[in-house]
């Protein structure tokens, strides 16, 4: 049986982080198939975890990159993120959404309508995103993994990721692979594709969104029907990953992509399913008084964080059952501490 473990990335990884981010294609903004934007998003990694191990401050800027990898191959099935301090080094632009509402008390008529204003509603707040499993690695459990990796990792230390998190996720498109919502709304303002406008803003050139967009209202009723519909809608793909985001205990904002109108998902550090029951415990040889379960363990320390999904005996005294195979894909020994979830 396969056996994964999550990890920080590291410098040696960006052979196998340039071949995820062909497989992950154009959609995937914040992994560019490009060596040099990868390595400095690694050696931005590398220093946000030591950062975090040596107790410092959080600059609000930090950005934590998880990495996926087969422990047999020694290859990387996948990537996940952390990201601080969201609009504090370039502008983070969203679509809040609102209801207005007109009254015409003489002829007793009231009309509420939605509208869309630009906005910077989530400046400060952390992001996950940049999750992308390999499809070869997609295997029950795998995904799940992966993504709550990141709870896990917030559940050392969860004030250092502030009071609000958020996730975007990849608007509806069309059966030919279009946008309605960019093509009733952004291609007109913006003069290109959507996939230069998409590019430009992950790659951190994004100021022509505040030169180019409109400032005011945006009826949504005056949109073609595709265009509203699409809203807050997610796309077929990003199915799974909402539902996870959901399970954890995001929910849906009042907000929206602004090319895209991809659903913003946000939650507090402390409400998330993985950082609210995480636990710790000490690893032990021997079988724990209590049956068997599936569970995430990681090591409660960033300098070493490692994260496996196995199946673990959690004792009420405070410890856990962890095979010789566990111990060595986590790197750690009997009687040290882990900290451990339901899976």
């Amino acid at each position: 049986m396969k056996r994964f473990v999550v990890r920080p990335a590291q410098p040696g990884d960006g052979a196998d982080l340039v071949r995820l981010a062909e497989g992950a294609g154009t959609g995937l903004t914040t992994l560019p198939a490009n060596p040099d934007a990868l390595a400095e998003r690694v050696e931005r990694s590398v220093a946000s975890f030591g950062q975090a191990e040596s107790g410092q401050t959080p600059t609000g800027t930090e950005s934590f990159l998880l990495v996926l990898e087969d422990t047999e191959s020694g290859h990387l099935a996948g990537t996940a993120a952390v990201y601080l301090g969201v609009g504090y080094d370039r502008p983070f632009w969203n679509f809040r959404r609102s209801i207005h509402s007109h009254y015409c008390h003489e002829l007793g008529i009231r009309v509420d309508s939605e509208v869309l204003m630009l906005a910077n509603d989530y400046t400060g707040a952390a992001e996950v995103g940049t999750l992308y499993l390999d499809p070869a690695a997609r295997l029950p459990g795998v995904g799940a993994l992966l993504a709550r990796s990141r709870y896990l990792m917030m559940a050392l230390e969860p004030d250092r990721f502030g009071s609000r998190v958020i996730a975007e996720l990849r608007g509806w498109l069309d059966a030919d692979g279009q946008s309605p919502f960019w093509n009733a709304v952004g291609h007109h303002f913006f003069q290109m594709s959507f996939e230069r406008a998409d590019f430009l803003s992950g790659i951190g050139q994004n100021g022509f969104i505040a030169d180019l967009m409109p400032r005011f209202p945006i009826y949504s009723d005056l949109l073609p029907p595709a265009a509203r519909q699409a809203i807050a809608k997610a796309q077929d793909a990003s199915q799974p990953a909402l539902h996870l985001l959901l399970k954890e205990g995001f929910r849906h904002s009042h907000s929206v992509d602004i090319f895209d109108a991809g659903p913003v998902l946000e939650a507090h550090p402390h409400d998330l399913r993985t950082v609210r029951d995480s636990r710790r415990a000490v690893v032990m040889a021997d079988a724990a008084d209590d049956d068997p379960a599936e569970v995430l363990v990681c090591v409660p320390d960033f300098s070493r964080f490692r994260a496996l999904r196995t199946v673990a005996c959690v004792d009420s005294a405070g410890g856990i059952t962890l095979s010789p195979a566990d111990r060595a894909a986590l790197r750690v020994g009997l009687g040290e501490t882990v900290m451990w979830c339901r899976a």
